[in-house]
C-alpha cells in the first residue's frame, strides 16, 4: 500500500512486465475494479432468481448465460491485459474507470434483457469497455515496440467484433433481421470475440504473470460465492417477512452458508499459479472454462435466493426445480473444477473418481424432493460437498 507521500505516477512508459516478478499480487486498481462488476452480477443473478421463483427457469437460462458472457469477457480481457501491461498512471487509472463506467451501464440493462430480451443497454455497456481496451492496447502497442504487432492485432480483433455487435443490434431494433436470428449471431460474435487472443498471439505471446492471474480468478470466484451469500441473504429476509422462522428455514440457510463454503474450500484445494506458470501453453483452456464455473457459481447464488425464500412463502416453482435449480449449478462447478485442472497437473489435488461420484449423487438428490423436502435436498447437497472434502483431505494426509 503507497503511503500518503508516495508520488503520483503520472505518466509510465507501457512495456510487458516480467512473467517471473516476484511477489506479483492484484493491485487497489483491480479490486475497485472487480466492485463494479458486483453490481452486474447481482443484477443477472436477482433476475434468474425471479424467473426460478416464477418456474421460468427453463426459457431464462439462454438470456441469462448471454449477460453473464457480456460481464465474464469484459472481466477476463482485463484482466490479462493488467497481469501485462499494468502501468498504474494516469491514463491507465482513467481508461480503467472509463470500462468500470460500462459495466454499470451493462448492470443497468440486465432487467429488459431478461424481461424483454432487450440488449441495447448491455450492447452500450459492452462497447464502452471495449472502446477503452481497444485503447489500451492502441497504447500499448505505440509504447513497446517488442510487442506492437500483438497489442495491434488486439486493437484491431476487439475493434472489428466490437462493430459486429453495434450492427447486430441496430439490425434487430430496426426490423432487418428477424428476433429468431438474435442468438445464432450472438453465439457466431462469441466465438469471434474468443477467438481474438488466439489470432493476436500468433505472433508473440504476452507477458502474464502465472501467479497473478491465478489470484485474480481466485478473487473473482470469492465474489462470486460471496453474491450467493447475498442472495441467499435475500432469501432469508423474504422468508422472515412472509413467516418467521421454522425448521425448514433454519435447515435450508445454514445449509446454504456450509455449501458455500464447502465450494469455496474445494476450489482453493486446486493450487492453479505453478500449474500455468509450467504450462503456459493449456492457460486458454484453463481461462475460457472458468465460464462455466463462474456461470455456476451466480447461477447457484439464484437458486439459493428461492430455495431459502420458499420456506417462508409460496412459489411458483415446483420442488423439483427448486432443487434442480441448486444441484445443476454444484454439479456443473464441481465437474468444470475437475475438467478445468486436470490438463494442467500430473494428478489433481481432488480425486476424479471421488469428485464424479459426489456429483452424480447431487444431481439425483432432488428426485427425493417429494419424500424428504426442500431442506433436506439442501442439506443432503451440502453434506456430499462437505464429504468430499473429508474424502479428498483424509487421501492426502494419509
Amino acid at each position: 500500500m503507497p503511503g500518503a507521500n508516495a508520488r503520483i505516477r503520472i505518466r509510465v512508459p507501457m512495456s510487458a512486465r516480467p512473467i517471473d516478478e516476484p511477489h506479483r499480487v492484484s493491485s487497489q486498481l483491480e479490486l475497485l475494479f472487480d466492485l463494479t462488476f458486483v453490481v452486474a452480477v447481482a443484477a443477472v443473478t436477482a433476475e434468474l432468481a425471479h424467473q426460478i421463483a416464477d418456474a421460468h427457469a427453463l426459457v431464462s437460462i439462454v438470456p441469462f448465460l448471454q449477460v453473464f458472457f457480456a460481464i465474464w469477457w469484459a472481466w477476463m480481457n482485463f484482466t490479462w491485459f493488467a497481469s501485462s501491461y499494468d502501468t498504474d498512471d494516469v491514463a491507465y487509472r482513467l481508461l480503467t474507470m472509463l470500462q468500470m463506467a460500462g459495466v454499470l451501464v451493462l448492470a443497468a440493462g440486465v432487467p429488459a434483457a431478461a424481461d424483454h430480451s432487450d440488449f441495447r443497454a448491455i450492447t452500450i455497456g459492452y462497447v464502452i469497455m471495449r472502446i477503452a481496451l481497444v485503447a489500451q492496447w492502441v497504447r500499448a502497442g505505440i509504447e513497446d515496440p517488442a510487442s506492437r504487432r500483438t497489442a495491434f492485432r488486439y486493437a484491431a480483433g476487439i475493434a472489428v467484433v466490437q462493430v459486429g455487435w453495434v450492427l447486430r443490434l441496430v439490425l434487430l431494433d430496426t426490423g432487418a433481421l428477424p428476433p429468431s436470428t438474435q442468438l445464432p449471431l450472438f453465439l457466431v460474435l462469441a466465438v469471434l470475440d474468443l477467438l481474438v487472443p488466439r489470432w493476436a498471439e500468433r505472433t508473440a505471446p504476452t507477458n502474464w504473470h502465472p501467479h497473478h492471474i491465478a489470484e485474480r480468478y481466485g478473487l473473482f470466484t470469492i465474489i462470486l460465492l460471496g453474491e450467493s451469500v447475498l442472495a441467499a441473504a435475500t432469501g432469508v429476509q423474504g422468508a422472515l417477512d412472509a413467516t418467521g422462522i421454522s425448521g425448514a428455514f433454519i435447515t435450508v440457510a445454514i445449509s446454504s452458508l456450509v455449501l458455500l463454503f464447502a465450494l469455496w474450500w474445494l476450489y482453493f484445494l486446486e493450487p492453479a499459479g505453478e500449474a500455468l506458470s509450467a504450462r503456459r501453453e493449456r492457460s486458454y483452456l484453463w481461462g475460457y472454462s472458468h465460464y462455466g464455473i463462474f456461470a455456476a457459481l451466480a447461477a447457484l447464488g439464484a437458486g439459493l435466493e428461492v430455495a431459502v425464500g420458499q420456506t417462508g412463502h409460496h412459489v411458483e416453482a415446483p420442488p423439483l426445480e427448486v432443487t434442480y435449480a441448486v444441484a445443476i449449478p454444484v454439479a456443473v462447478f464441481l465437474t468444470l473444477l475437475w475438467a478445468v485442472h486436470a490438463p494442467l497437473v500430473d494428478e489433481p489435488v481432488i480425486p476424479p473418481v471421488f469428485l464424479l461420484s459426489c456429483v452424480a449423487v447431487i444431481l439425483l438428490l432432488p428426485l427425493t424432493v417429494s419424500w424428504i423436502g426442500v431442506s433436506a435436498v439442501i442439506a443432503a447437497i451440502a453434506t456430499t460437498s462437505v464429504l468430499l472434502i473429508a474424502a479428498t483431505i483424509t487421501l492426502r494426509t494419509d
